[in-house]
């Protein structure tokens, strides 16, 4: 079989698979990103059926899919909303940080790792998954619930700070100097200050070139726009995730729920095959020494997301049901968290690329599980306060 032919066959196979997979996680009330990352492991590397062919194309479509995730919750508000929102939730960043970070650091510096690595780890251990909160939410319906925005204000404040903490850590990868490690992150700030400057002042600008008649053009000029944006934001040093968010905050209201209209079906096929990518690079054989302790670790760091997102949600006067939810929908880990692992095991420590796997794995199938079952528990818990 040709190379064009093998891969359209594993292609149809997989959108099979993926369409099977999200069929019975809908019958069973549930998400379908925990099926699919655990049934990516059986075609990646080490796996029983290898999709040698179709690798490549996954894992660029992966990086599209993550930044349409991203756009299409920029979509859901103004850059007036943020810029309030991260006023209020400067303390749940700060609290985020706090709590989330230092295990990852401590777990790195007791299980051998460089002080480098450690600080790699301390970012895994931090950053949650912005892809699979976003995918989460809009599963289970919550993207209008009173807790969301407490949420999404914890996400963006970590996609932000990301732009920051990666190129801090890449220099402190390379055992460059300090004045190299300020200069790579003010080159980082000034570009996001740049981006959100732009989008509170000419968003209107941006609405009007964009629109047009016919749905074809506006969903190529917004797609074209957002991954040429993307792709500079990550040239400079800061996320294509937060360039991606930040097109879709730019945008006028007028204009974004006819964009989220005509990206849904997009978004929903690109984002399938992120988690899809995700799985693949996963080497089952590799996870089983190192899974106590990660699992050690991802027991620790759910409870401090959970912890985060309560005081989070509390701080917007969300009842006890909605913090629940807030926290759990916080604990899973996925893109950033390979970013940081991906960087560390390139700058020579190899030994953090099975423990991220394993961690990362572990929450991102074990959060969205979670904070699916968390609603009944939390509506239990609801009931003696509402009675008193």
């Amino acid at each position: 079989m040709d190379h064009v032919s093998a891969l359209l066959v594993e292609l149809g196979l997989l959108f099979l698979g993926l369409a099977l997979l999200g069929l019975g996680a809908r019958r069973l009330g549930l998400s379908p990103i925990p099926f699919v990352l655990v049934a990516a492991l059986a075609v990646g590397e080490g796996g029983v059926v290898p999709l040698d062919t179709a690798e490549p194309f996954l894992t660029a479509a992966a990086e599209i899919g993550v930044v349409l995730l991203l756009l299409t919750l920029g979509l859901e508000f103004s850059a007036t909303e943020l810029f309030g929102s991260l006023r209020r939730h400067a303390p749940s960043g700060l609290v985020d940080l706090v709590l989330n970070a230092p295990p990852g650091f401590a777990a790195g510096l007791l299980l051998g790792l460089p002080w480098q690595g450690a600080l790699a780890l301390a970012g895994i251990t931090w950053i949650s998954s912005s892809g699979i909160v976003a995918r989460l939410l809009g599963d289970l319906g919550r993207l209008a619930n009173r807790e969301t925005p407490a949420v999404l204000s914890v996400l963006v404040l970590e996609d932000l700070a990301m732009a920051l903490f990666l190129p801090l850590l890449a220099v402190a990868l390379a055992g460059a100097g300090p004045v190299s490690a300020l200069g790579g992150v003010a080159l980082a700030v000034g570009a996001v200050l740049l981006v959100l400057l732009a989008a509170q002042r000419h968003g209107d600008r941006l609405g009007r070139l964009l629109s047009h008649d016919d749905d074809e053009q506006v969903l190529l000029r917004l797609v074209g726009v957002t991954l040429l944006v993307a792709g500079l934001a990550q040239a400079v040093g800061v996320s294509a995730a937060v360039g991606a968010f930040l097109v879709g905050l730019a945008l006028p209201a007028s204009f974004a729920d006819r964009a989220r209209a005509l990206l849904s079906p997009l978004r929903d096929l690109f984002a399938a095959l992120f988690f899809v990518a995700f799985g693949l690079s996963t080497d089952p054989g590799a996870i089983l020494p190192v899974l106590p302790a990660a699992l050690v670790l991802a027991l620790v760091t759910a409870g401090t997301k959970v912890a985060t997102g309560w005081y989070a949600a509390r701080r917007d006067g969300v009842a006890v049901p909605g913090r629940l939810r807030a926290g759990t929908a916080l604990v899973a880990r996925g893109e950033f968290s390979i970013v940081i692992a991906g960087l560390a095991v390139a700058a020579g420590i190899p030994e953090l690329g099975p423990l991220a796997t394993a961690y990362v794995l572990l929450l991102a199938v074990s959060g969205p599980l979670l904070t699916r079952f968390v609603e009944p528990l939390s509506a239990r818990f609801a009931r003696p306060a509402v009675a008193t």
